[in-house]
């Protein structure tokens, strides 16, 4: 509401060479952009993140890290989490386009956790919030993804925590690593001067993947960073707040599909995809809470030899079809040895 007020100010005292007939609601909510319903800041690690201990937990992939100045924290082994049928299916070292799923196979829309108290964000630049390319056409060639002007040689950060799908030299790209995320997402950062990573390693938010530089396509030192989800890119600024120090807009985000075509860039173009997207902020708000709430009661089981769906029902007070609709699946899934199992 408050923002509101004040873009209607804006509209009012705006001289007429610079409002007029030009200035809708969405161009002046650019200058006053929408808060963000789940902000998240860029992780910033400090000398009290220092370990001490590991303590495990009943989760093999969840560990509780004991810091130096007192405090814990949640930490996930990659080794185990890397076992998920996510890094497994639809992987390959050499292609960009590793999944090639047809469009009719995406839901309208879906909820994707992005952060919790183990998964965690690092603005990719850190310190560089400037983009100097947005998403969308660009000389009638489509631009999938956002640039950040860096100098060469600077860090550029993993923005989640994941596995290395590619790591390479890629015409165009330049060199470029591709990250894929537990929740499906994958991000892309291309014209690094080097890569400090390998194919299939993993790595957390904040680390150090490579440094900025102009190879591939490009007329100077800069990232390009895209975010892609089963091979389709959306627009970055859906997730990341470039205009206010590259904040995480959200912890739950609700992906619609149509965020997965060229032309759905996060500005708006009219007053009433302004006003659209202003109520479903608001629904997606309130469904967020309620996962958020549902999270925290889930409980997981891994899949050892012999075991069926009938028998993880019964072992554990459910039953198959709420298994399958908790999981994704249908009692036909074949259900692979070590595959973490939602039965609550």
């Amino acid at each position: 509401m408050r923002n509101r007020i004040i873009i209607t100010l804006i509209l009012a005292i705006l001289p007429l060479g610079l409002s007029g007939q030009n200035m809708t609601l969405s161009r002046a909510e650019e200058m006053i952009p929408r808060k963000s319903s789940q902000p998240v800041r860029s992780l910033i690690p400090t000398p009290a993140d220092n370990p001490i201990d590991t303590i495990e937990t009943s989760n093999s992939a969840m560990k509780i890290i004991l810091l130096e100045d007192g405090t814990w924290k949640y930490w996930k082994d990659g080794n185990a989490v890397m076992n998920q049928d996510v890094f497994r299916e639809n992987w390959s070292n050499t292609v960009i386009d590793a999944y090639k799923l047809d469009w009719s196979a995406f839901p309208d829309k879906e909820y994707i956790w992005l952060v919790d108290e183990s998964d965690h964000y690092h603005y990719p630049g850190m310190d560089s919030i400037m983009v100097s390319s947005p998403f969308g056409y660009r000389h009638g060639v489509r631009h999938t993804g956002i640039d950040i002007r860096m100098p060469r040689g600077k860090e550029i950060y993993a923005a989640f925590d994941g596995k290395v799908r590619l790591a390479r030299m890629v015409r165009g790209y330049g060199n470029l690593v591709i990250l894929r995320h537990e929740n499906g997402l994958e991000t892309f950062y291309a014209h690094m001067t080097k890569i400090n990573v390998n194919a299939d390693d993993w790595v957390e938010a904040g680390q150090v993947i490579g440094f900025a530089g102009s190879t591939g396509r490009s007329t100077g030192p800069h990232l390009h960073f895209e975010v892609r989800y089963h091979g389709y890119a959306l627009d970055p600024a859906w997730l990341i707040d470039f205009e206010n120090e590259g904040i995480l807009r959200h912890r739950v985000f609700a992906l619609k599909k149509k965020y997965l075509t060229a032309n759905s860039k996060y500005v708006p173009e009219t007053d009433y995809d302004e006003e659209t997207i202003l109520l479903a902020d608001e629904e997606d708000r309130k469904e967020a809470e309620r996962l958020a709430a549902e999270m925290k009661t889930a409980k997981y089981v891994t899949v050892k030899s012999g075991d069926t769906l009938s028998r993880i029902a019964a072992n554990n007070g459910t039953t198959v079809s709420n298994l399958c609709k908790l999981n994704n699946i249908t009692t036909k899934t074949i259900l692979k040895i070590g595959r973490k199992i939602r039965v609550r």
